[in-house]
């Protein structure tokens, strides 16, 4: 089926695609066949039987129903007579479904025939049909399954068949259709649906419009129908859906044919032209609205643009003046922390000086009380100072370890000595320097002989002494004599 730019436009394409049409009408059960082309009665309407169809099975259950009506239904779908009586052999030997379920088959249709809608059978071989009449089919079950779920489950169908409970759907398709149209006097038009006319379809009820179009009244006239089988199903959810009832004559034959353009030139122009013309004006005030609007967002824009651009200039010239104070913050910061650093330098180095100053000053103090502790012990000035040098290296324990070993061994010559100064100082006695030389000399051996003989005994100041020795000897043997 074609589908048209109205229709795609309209959301309709799926929709339309489905070309199908799916009617419910009751079931009824056919208690036996006639063996001629007697009839049954069916809600008071005559079900031909043909001599074709199977009889007397005991694997078969045999139901009848009327598969379509001509007319307008209450669906707004259209079957014309001429459209249906062409059809009216397409259902014989279709499937009879399940719930409209293709792959769930439970019989078949046997046959088919037309008659009024006062029940009397008519004659197919007339060249022009009635313009109201019904298609009723004969159709079977199958009862014998070797499932035996299968088995059950059609048994069980059929009894509440019997008891009225479920339907019988007809499935119709059709590769195209037109537009029915009937006005408020009950006049009948059709449409030829088209490029043109295709934005008539989204007002059918078939594809959820009103089924209103302006004053008329719009039905689906479906062509080139086909009967494809039909269904049991249980009660519609929908009740229009039932067309047993309620279907309005339709004869295309007395219906006045329509173009586009001649539903302009008729009834329909004066409001369509109206119409037309509201929505000009609609369209011309809602262009003028919007331009106003738009010139108006635009004005806000602008203004709104240029109270930004201030807000953002003075924000910027803020950041400019804080990025120059950071900088010369930051230039006067190097400046300080430069200062800083050389400062620190000086310090340092003046603390290094002050401390290497110290430290001699502390060496010499140490010096000068060490030799007052050598003079005190004995030496003279000058071999004081060679001990102090010469001792430089140890620590004042040990040191002071020296001097008293020295001022142990050594009494006697410092007895003789300042005895002897104070003979020289009392008589005013010239002393010999050679004389006084050699005593000083015996006296020095004699503080050599001691400090060694001490070094032989066991001490844990052994060594320090035997150095101390050494050093002594060495001292006093290289002071002059005189």
């Amino acid at each position: 089926m074609n589908i048209y730019e109205y229709e795609k436009q309209d959301g309709l394409e799926s929709l339309i695609k489905n070309n199908t049409v799916n009617y419910c009408a009751i079931a009824k059960v056919v208690d036996s066949l006639p063996e001629s082309d007697a009839v049954c009665i069916v809600d008071n309407i005559p079900v031909g039987v043909t001599k074709a169809e199977n009889k007397d099975q005991i694997d078969l259950f045999h139901l009848s129903s009327i598969l379509v009506s001509t007319g307008w239904n209450k669906n707004d779908d259209v079957f014309d007579p001429n459209e249906t009586w062409a059809a009216r052999s397409t259902p014989e030997d279709k499937p009879f479904n399940y719930m409209h379920d293709e792959m769930d088959i439970i019989g078949h249709i046997t046959a088919n025939r037309v008659v009024d809608f006062d029940g009397n059978p008519i004659d197919e071989s007339i060249e022009n049909p009635p313009k109201e009449f019904n298609i009723i089919t004969n159709a079977v079950i199958y009862k014998s399954w070797s499932d035996i779920e299968q088995r059950e489950r059609v048994n069980t169908l059929i009894d509440e068949i019997q008891e009225g409970k479920w339907f019988v759907s007809m499935e119709c398709l059709f590769p195209n259709f037109d537009y029915a149209l009937i006005d408020s006097q009950g006049d009948t038009k059709i449409i030829e649906r088209s490029e043109a006319s295709a934005f008539l379809t989204k007002h059918l009820r078939a594809y959820g419009g009103s089924g209103l179009y302006e004053d008329y009244k719009v039905g689906r006239l479906l062509r080139n129908i086909s009967f494809s089988g039909k269904g049991l199903v249980s009660k519609p959810a929908n009740p229009r859906s039932v067309i047993l009832e309620g279907n309005k004559s339709f004869d295309e034959s007395n219906s006045q044919i329509l173009t586009v353009s001649s539903i302009k030139e008729k009834t329909m122009s004066d409001s369509n032209d109206t119409k037309v013309a509201n929505l000009q004006s609609a369209l011309d005030q809602a262009i003028a609205e919007n331009k106003q609007l738009l010139e108006k967002i635009a004005a806000e824009k602008e203004n709104d643009y240029e109270a930004k651009l201030q807000g953002l200039e003075t924000v910027l010239a803020e950041k400019n003046e804080e990025i120059s104070r950071i900088s010369d913050e930051k230039e006067s910061l190097a400046s300080s922390l430069k200062e800083a650093n050389e400062l620190s330098e000086a310090m340092k180095k003046e603390m290094e000086e002050k401390e290497e100053a110290m430290k001699e000053m502390k060496k010499k103090a140490m010096r000068m009380q060490r030799k007052a502790q050598l003079e005190e012990a004995g030496l003279d000035s000058d071999a004081a100072t060679a001990a102090v040098e010469s001792f430089d290296g140890i620590d004042d324990a040990a040191f002071d370890a020296v001097v008293a070993l020295y001022a142990a061994k050594r009494p006697e010559v410092k007895k003789d000595t300042q005895e002897a100064e104070a003979q020289v100082e009392s008589e005013d006695l010239e002393v010999d320097s050679a004389e006084a030389s050699e005593e000083v000399l015996e006296t020095a051996e004699t503080v050599e002989e001691s400090v060694a003989s001490y070094d032989d005994q066991e001490d844990p100041a052994k060594s320090l002494r035997s150095v101390a020795s050494d050093v002594f000897a060495s001292v006093l043997k290289s002071t002059p004599k005189n």
